[in-house]
């Protein structure tokens, strides 16, 4: 299904604000699995995003990890910053990868693999046994969901092998990770609404006073992203058509995202989202956990020869996994990493 209400929407670079209908597409996982494969298809080719219901992830299993995130981020700054500085891995404040992007989040990464999960998680609980064993809980959930979108996508791209990119996540050797973000409490200055403060509201002014940069504009690089959040708003994604638009929460379900990798891996017929978030006028803290489904550092990105019989040239060359890793790491948040790796013929 495909929910559309009137939304508050942003022109990228424009100060007015416009007004259009927006529905995030939903997928309902319980549906026909042909009818949820095309709906996919179509999420990704019109958005590169879309958020799916009946997905699977118990409950409680989210629950526990968002108490262990939450307990993690309440305790003394001094005491968290033992889990940093994140290189790129631990606890993280402000600063936002390598190159100079910053945020007003604190957030913690993690390599998505039991390993290094209970060998990192003294440094996030008092509890470590614990900690590791929910977030394992969590990411298993997560993965399996992310194979499952995956194979729904093989099968309405019409691919004979519906594991084709399900696989290089299940990998045994995947680079996959897993990033909760938390950004604190932002109240405009001089705002006394409190109705506006209560209800989430999303300010999309492009006036300094009236907005926050939480996590500035950019693509995923990975396959797909799995986005949780509690229910404070925040979120935007960039449209086709140059809007910003807000996304509004939802604890109970989950977003995702088109990576860049797999805007590769079909040829370009799927784009990779553009996304931020903004910090709004609230009394409550915003928290997601996003998990990046990557593949192996050696594995080759290369759209598959059904993909490129239906677009006829080659949009981009092949490529490892861990060099197209390494061009990330190089450029800041918002600049386009798949240009390095186009064919220009």
């Amino acid at each position: 299904m495909v929910v559309a209400t009137p939304t508050p929407l942003l022109r990228r670079g424009n100060n007015k604000k416009k007004t259009a209908a927006f529905g995030v597409p939903i997928i309902d996982l319980s549906d026909d699995k042909s009818i949820a494969s095309e709906m996919i298809v179509k999420a990704c080719e019109d958005y590169g995003f879309f958020k799916v219901v009946n997905h699977g992830v118990p409950k409680k299993v989210i629950a526990r990890m968002e108490r262990e995130a939450a307990d993690f981020f309440s305790r003394p700054v001094s005491e968290k910053g033992r889990a940093g500085p994140a290189a790129p891995f631990g606890y993280g404040s402000k600063n936002i990868g390598f190159n100079g992007d910053k945020g007003d989040l604190e957030y913690i990464l993690l390599e998505a693999n039991p390993l290094s999960l209970s060998q990192r998680a003294k440094n996030f609980s008092n509890d470590p046994s614990t900690f590791s064993s929910v977030t394992n809980d969590y990411l298993s959930g997560v993965r399996k969901l992310s194979c499952d979108i995956l194979e729904l996508v093989a099968e309405g791209l019409w691919i004979e092998d519906n594991s084709i990119f399900s696989k290089l996540i299940s990998n045994s050797h995947s680079d996959s990770c897993f990033r909760v973000n938390h950004y604190p409490p932002f109240i405009a200055p001089n705002n006394d609404d409190e109705d506006e403060l209560n209800n989430n509201h999303l300010d999309l002014s492009p006036n300094p006073s009236k907005s926050k940069v939480g996590f500035g504009e950019h693509t995923d690089p990975q396959i797909l992203t799995i986005l949780r959040s509690n229910d404070v708003s925040g979120l935007q994604i960039y449209t086709h058509d140059g809007f910003w638009i807000p996304v509004p929460p939802d604890p109970n379900e989950f977003f995702v995202f088109v990576g860049d990798s797999f805007q590769a891996l079909t040829n370009g017929r799927f784009t990779s989202v553009r996304h931020r978030v903004v910090s709004i006028n609230s009394w409550k803290s915003r928290m997601s956990m996003m998990y990046f489904a990557a593949p192996a550092l050696d594995a080759w990105i290369s759209a598959p020869p059904q993909i490129n019989n239906i677009i006829t040239s080659n949009v981009y060359r092949p490529f490892k996994w861990g060099d197209f890793k390494q061009i990330v790491y190089s450029l800041r948040l918002a600049d386009s990493r798949l240009d390095y790796f186009k064919n220009h013929t």
